[in-house]
């Protein structure tokens, strides 16, 4: 997935749309490890930012990450919600743990 592709969907407040970076097929020791066995992953692209949040004040506050970032998230943050046949996540940007660089 690249930074260029387009989504229509715009998240509210301080909310993030990611997509999981799609991880290698896993083989240990010449083992096939099935998908239900497979680890969540954690490194994911930013796909489109919310419209902010605020702060205590009532002023916004600005996102620490941007479109095309690799970011690290939570496990079990987040809600999944399928997108033209793609699966995204909506996560809240403090369940967004770095940016990768």
């Amino acid at each position: 997935m690249s930074a260029t592709t387009t989504v229509n969907v715009k998240p509210l407040g301080d909310r993030v749309l990611i997509k999981h970076v799609s991880e290698d097929e896993q083989v240990r020791g010449g083992i096939i490890i099935p998908d239900s066995a497979k680890e969540k992953p954690q490194e994911a692209e930013v796909i489109a930012l919310g419209t902010g949040g605020k702060d205590s004040d009532g002023k916004p506050v600005s996102f620490s990450v941007k479109v095309g970032d690799r970011v690290l998230t939570s496990k079990y943050g987040g809600t999944e919600v399928k997108l033209d046949g793609e699966t995204y996540l909506l996560v809240r940007e403090d369940d967004i743990l770095g940016i990768i660089e």
